[in-house]
């Protein structure tokens, strides 16, 4: 990773931490945290199915575990948020690592793992949704304690520099995966796994590494969300909804790519709340909005709003001629 990687990645997280400075609107916040959240997730997503081409239906199985641990180990036995936040995330990542070994082990791939993945995802919202120790039906519900040892700030402008601080550094981490010798191997895998095996990379190795490490940052985005929040169930946590959010997000953004899943997830926000704004509240407005957005991504963009541009600026270079076609980055 060079310098001029960190530096770009510095220059986009000091921009957005002005955004506060500018407005100080409960609304505007709110939205920048929650969009954060999912980029943050989405940005998990991508690292096991952008990178290495392991595509997820149930990422919601990462996000929930987050989100429960952190509830109940400060509920439970009164564990500091910082330290529930900590152990939360191994808890997600044990998780990913669990089902990863469980799928690829058993030679699991493309349509087969995903909806493996989707699978473990829905039974644990079940089981969350019945055991005890969960809340059951009801959830959990955190206390309300604004302390910053509790993770919990007076001013909503301090969570959203910590979840943007928590951004910054997995791009770093993104950017640096895609610079190294992991890296490679994860792209190795995700053209050719056979080829990769008869290169000697271990390919099972490489996507427990990933998954482990997707499902970690997954669950941390699980974690945030359930501080901002003070409150998750079942449903919320290991829905289906937050698993489409986490795919969605890189598709539109940029598969692949170390700055996608953000340029994802406040494209289709963005695009929500303003429908929101000039529609009214509709219900189920926004997802027509995803939905609209994904399929025009699929036909006129398939390497994301990120290789569209990169496409438009080489074409504008006339490094491209005339009626090329864009390629995915997932397929490069």
């Amino acid at each position: 990773m060079t310098a001029r990687d960190i530096l770009s990645i510095a220059v986009l997280i000091a921009l957005a931490a002005l955004v506060p400075l500018a407005t100080s609107a409960s609304t505007v916040l709110n939205f920048l945290v929650f969009m954060l959240i999912i980029a943050l997730g989405a940005q998990g997503w991508n690292i096991l199915g952008g990178f290495g081409g392991q595509f997820s239906f149930g990422h919601a199985a990462f996000f929930g575990t987050g989100a429960y641990a952190t509830a109940i180990l400060q509920l439970r036995y009164g564990i500091n948020a910082w330290v529930g936040l900590g152990a939360a995330v191994v808890a997600g990542a044990a998780v990913g690592w669990v089902i990863g070994f469980l799928s690829f082990r058993s030679g699991l791939r493309g349509s087969y793992f995903a909806l493996v993945t989707l699978a473990f995802a829905e039974v644990l919202r079940i089981l969350a949704n019945a055991a005890g120790f969960t809340g059951g039906a009801a959830g959990l519900l955190i206390k309300l304690d604004v302390r910053p040892e509790n993770l919990q700030f007076e001013n909503r402008a301090v969570f959203y520099w910590v979840v943007l601080g928590f951004v910054g550094a997995v791009l770093l981490l993104t950017r640096w995966i895609q610079r190294s010798r992991f890296g490679a191997q994860l792209v190795a895998v995700r053209e050719n796994e056979d080829a990769a095996k008869a290169l000697g990379v271990d390919s099972l190795r490489v996507k427990l590494r990933a998954i482990t490490l997707s499902a970690g940052i997954t669950a941390l985005a699980g974690c945030l969300y359930a501080q901002y929040f003070l409150y998750i169930d079942a449903n919320i946590a290991y829905g289906t909804w937050i698993s489409i959010e986490f795919l969605l997000a890189p598709i539109i953004g940029g598969v692949g790519t170390v700055f996608g899943p953000v340029a994802g997830a406040l494209t289709l926000h963005g695009l929500g709340e303003l429908t929101k704004a000039f529609a009214g509240r509709i219900p189920g407005i926004d997802l027509i909005v995803f939905g609209t957005v994904l399929v025009l991504a699929i036909a006129f963009a398939p390497g994301g709003i990120l290789g569209l541009l990169g496409r438009l600026r080489a074409k504008g270079a006339g490094l491209l001629p005339t009626g090329s076609k864009e390629v995915s980055h997932a397929g490069r």
